[in-house]
């Protein structure tokens, strides 16, 4: 059972204030999104083979923003609700799920670079399996605390569950390797004649 750890969680004062406990997360999913690059990401995610179900990838973007914004919500909601109360086991609850809060981020935030820049199949499922147990447990301390922030988290949850079925199933499908997708490839934009291509990243739509 995690307990409550000042070292390891993000300040009081982002919890207690909603602009910052939404800016936060959904700061610092659009900063690793960009950091790992948007086309590099769309055109790994075109080559892989990809279990039934997989959603185009222009739905990824705003589909986590909304999810970071409602994740940013519900720990203020956690926080301004828990830090009220005069029941000390509530406020244990609370600080308690700050702390879960800020690992499940901390989790959240690694996974793409995990998945598209090191093309590390195996440790991306395995974080977004722990990942997903995480919040699951998040999820429930705050439902002790706060009913509407737990609410706010079960979108979250859910998409949390598809995203392991897309992780596992994908790096199953692509014998958990995913450097052999890259080749060297003729190019007509470079001097040099040589560029890294997919071997069977799908044909862009104009």
């Amino acid at each position: 059972m995690t307990t409550y750890i000042p070292s390891i969680t993000l300040p009081d004062a982002i919890f207690a204030n909603p602009a910052a406990a939404i800016f936060v997360p959904v700061g610092l999913g659009l900063g690793v999104g960009y950091s790992v690059g948007p086309k590099r990401t769309r055109q790994t995610y075109l080559a892989l083979k990809q279990p039934p179900f997989r959603p185009p990838p222009q739905i990824f973007g705003p589909a986590w923003t909304s999810l970071y914004a409602l994740m940013g919500y519900a720990a203020y909601r956690a926080w301004t609700t828990g830090t009220a109360s005069l029941n000390p086991n509530t406020l244990q609850l609370t600080k308690q799920g700050a702390t879960l809060y800020t690992i499940q981020l901390g989790l959240n935030i690694i996974w793409m670079p995990l998945f598209f820049r090191l093309k590390r199949p195996v440790e991306a499922s395995a974080n977004v399996i722990l990942l997903t147990g995480v919040t699951g447990y998040l999820t429930y301390v705050w439902s002790q605390v706060d009913t509407g922030a737990a609410w706010c988290l079960a979108p979250y949850l859910g998409w949390l569950g598809f995203a392991t079925y897309l992780s596992v199933a994908t790096g199953y499908l692509n014998d958990w390797n995913f450097a052999d997708k890259e080749q060297n490839s003729t190019s007509s934009n470079t001097g040099s004649g040589m560029d890294k291509g997919y071997v069977n990243k799908a044909p862009e739509q104009k």
